[in-house]
């Protein structure tokens, strides 16, 4: 698999989309990705908001989440079945305005989609709309799937065998998620201008048809519940030591 970035102008609010990335975009090779940053997207949709103080800046984040629970250094949300901090709500890159996650990633990431592939006469293609997260006790952030279209975002193993014939019960690949993080490790977060990667020769299974619920899990059957629910009952807890050993 390669990735490669595509280093552009500052993209403007309320541009648009299509032409801007057509713009440096002028070839896609069949069964390729495009991978967007959600910022940009954000932008064209006119997703950014003027906010004059904290009090009003929190407004917007509770406004834009479906749970919203105050920590020490953020806002814990949940927003569209995934957690991230403050919603999504960003302030780098913005000149004192608060943006906004796309309204709807995936219906974004179709639409771009089907336009790139009547103009460029595309058969099969991928567009991954991207944001970045955090892993619980890791620092450091990586890529996530905001949206996508064109491919099947998870690959299931689930009841086949492994290399000595054990039936895998619970084994998936996240694999709009790992796209996303592979494009947004090689595009920075801070001034490298690249909002735009091109992903080829990725193991995906391509189709026109996605089901934008298959990488949600209910939020009683995830892996780490009962790890917190047991944290916050232990008193005293030192988790500077937990990696001695």
């Amino acid at each position: 698999m390669q990735v490669r970035t595509i280093k552009t102008r500052v993209f403007k609010e309320r541009e648009g989309l299509l032409s801007f990335v057509l713009k440096y975009v002028k070839k896609l090779p069949e069964k390729s990705i495009l991978v967007v940053t959600s910022k940009i997207v954000s932008l064209s949709e006119g997703r950014v908001v003027v906010f004059k103080n904290k009090n009003e800046k929190i407004k917007i984040i509770k406004r834009e989440s479906d749970v919203a629970l105050k920590t020490k250094l953020v806002w814990l949300t949940i927003k569209d079945g995934m957690v991230m901090a403050s919603a999504g709500v960003d302030e780098s890159n913005a000149k004192g305005k608060l943006i906004l996650l796309p309204k709807n990633s995936f219906r974004s990431a179709y639409i771009l989609r089907k336009k790139l592939q009547k103009i460029l006469k595309l058969k099969k293609l991928g567009v991954i709309i991207t944001d970045s997260r955090t892993f619980p006790l890791r620092a450091g952030i990586v890529g996530v799937a905001l949206g996508y279209a064109g491919f099947k975002g998870v690959r299931d193993y689930r009841g086949k065998g492994d290399i000595f014939g054990r039936i895998l019960k619970f084994s998936r690949t996240d694999v709009a998620d790992s796209l996303a993080t592979s494009a947004v490790l090689c595009m920075g977060e801070g001034k490298e201008q690249q909002p735009l990667a091109l992903i080829t020769d990725a193991i995906v299974e391509f189709t026109e048809k996605v089901n934008k619920k298959e990488l949600l899990i209910d939020p009683k059957e995830d892996l780490y519940l009962p790890l917190f629910e047991k944290i916050k009952k232990i008193k005293g807890l030192n988790l500077k030591n937990y990696h001695k050993f």
